[in-house]
């Protein structure tokens, strides 16, 4: 994911001839139905910076979302006003408190007459049902469907725009006991609704279950089944809240630090998704948790993790230096790869990055899981302490080599190459080590590590 629909935006040139860099969410930025835009610039090799344009946050491809706008363009009236007419015809069909007026109902109905469009993935009160006689629904919807939503609704697997991939129970499980061992009382939930869903379910069987929870997602399916209290419609990849200044107060409330409940941010963005931009969002959600308490937020972070795959890691450090990765590995429900249990290359490359001390984070023994006495932390079995590193390096649960050449530990298929003066697999070809990044043209760092890039 390189940029949103700016991607489509810059072009067909081959993937050598230009890059994307994201100059951040800037003020006044105008509007598609996703929220403020992000501003680019495309930048070819060694060349001076192209022409700045927005294009939208949320969406990589054009057919999803087609927003296009050059930084310097004048918009005349007549298309600002086509603008403001689309965004808003390209908003949910109900409002959040409609929805919650229409749930209020649904629940009052028999079972017999509560039926979900699944084409609209809507639930139907009676008196639609002659407008929805041509889809597929599901009859008879129960309690505990209504309490799962993240299973009643289809995942959106759009690997562009959403990549809605949902935990797996184990790693779901995982997390919440994780988070009642280390006192957190509140979970802000930005896109983990499995997780929302379980400490909601938690909280409504479970009198002694003190533990509460946010979501903050794009889906606004998920307002037809949580209250205003419950759930924020909000973009992880501009800080837009869909429902304004009333929704942003939910949330500043929900930080609010009462009865010393502590608080814990928990965010599982599309894989895709570009990083400075939610380092940016999620900064600005620190900022927000730091405004709420005068006494003893100023110098710190508010708790999080960060849950992402273990090759980010760089770039998350960049924005994040406090921050460190587990050896966790999080699996998914509905994802092909990102299963536990699997050896080798197919083990899932999703781990958690946390500003918390790594030593507190217990990870369980019965899954190979051990604690190394000298790095305190805990680290999964393949990943042996490297004496000269003084580390366990292994990044990806397979057991690392260290290279005395490269002076780094590196992956157990990789080959030191005289030529390239770098490890690298053996099946690689030499003269592409010729050719420098091809954003900035310089030699030594790919471009996705390129520093013109990074906009914090």
């Amino acid at each position: 994911w390189e940029g949103g629909g700016a991607m489509a935006a810059a072009g067909s040139e081959g993937p050598r001839s230009a890059a994307l860099a994201l100059l951040g969410p800037v003020p006044g930025a105008p509007c598609c139905p996703h929220g403020p835009a992000l501003l680019f610039v495309k930048t070819s090799q060694g060349k001076e910076e192209g022409r700045r344009f927005y294009a939208c946050s949320a969406c990589r491809d054009r057919k999803d979302c087609n927003f296009f706008q050059w930084e310097d363009e004048k918009v005349s009236e007549t298309r600002l006003a086509a603008r403001e007419a689309y965004n808003r015809n390209h908003q949910p069909p109900f409002t959040h408190r409609q929805n919650m007026d229409r749930y209020k109902n649904f629940v009052l109905l028999p079972l017999s007459k509560r039926r979900f469009c699944q084409e609209c993935q809507q639930l139907l009160l009676p008196a639609e049902w002659e407008k929805h006689s041509d889809h597929q629904f599901l009859c008879d919807i129960t309690t505990a469907q209504l309490k799962s939503p993240s299973q009643l609704l289809y995942p959106l697997e759009n690997k562009k725009t959403n990549a809605q991939y949902l935990f797996a129970d184990r790693s779901c499980q995982f997390l919440l006991n994780l988070l009642r061992d280390l006192g957190f009382r509140r979970v802000l939930s930005v896109g983990t609704p499995r997780l929302h869903e379980l400490i909601q379910s938690k909280a409504s069987q479970e009198e002694e279950f003190s533990v509460r929870s946010l979501l903050l997602d794009i889906d606004f399916r998920y307002s037809q089944f949580y209250t205003e209290d419950e759930f924020c419609h909000y973009n992880m990849f501009n800080h837009h809240f869909f429902g304004g200044e009333a929704a942003c107060e939910t949330c500043r409330k929900f930080l609010c630090e009462e009865n010393g409940e502590r608080v814990i941010m928990v965010t599982d963005p599309p894989f895709g998704g570009l990083v400075e931009a939610l380092a940016s969002s999620f900064k600005k959600l620190m900022a927000m948790w730091r405004e709420t308490e005068k006494e003893g937020h100023d110098t710190k972070e508010m708790p999080m993790f960060w849950i992402f795959p273990y090759f980010f890691e760089s770039r998350i450090l960049e924005f994040f230096p406090s921050f460190s990765m587990m050896d966790y590995q999080v699996d998914y429900d509905n994802h092909a790869l990102y299963k536990h249990g699997k050896t080798g290359r197919r083990q899932s490359p999703v781990r958690i990055f946390t500003n918390l001390t790594p030593s507190m984070i217990v990870l369980p023994e019965e899954e190979g899981y051990r604690f190394c006495a000298v790095c305190q932390r805990y680290v999964s079995s393949g990943n042996q302490h490297c004496e000269i590193c003084n580390s366990c390096t292994s990044k990806d649960g397979r057991r690392w080599k260290h290279c005395v050449l490269c002076k780094k530990c590196v992956k157990p298929s990789w080959f030191h190459c005289n030529n390239c003066n770098c490890c690298t697999l053996q099946e690689h070809s030499c003269e592409k080590s010729d050719v420098g990044c091809f954003v900035c043209g310089k030699a030594g760092h790919k471009r996705s590590a390129c520093p013109s890039l990074s906009h914090p």
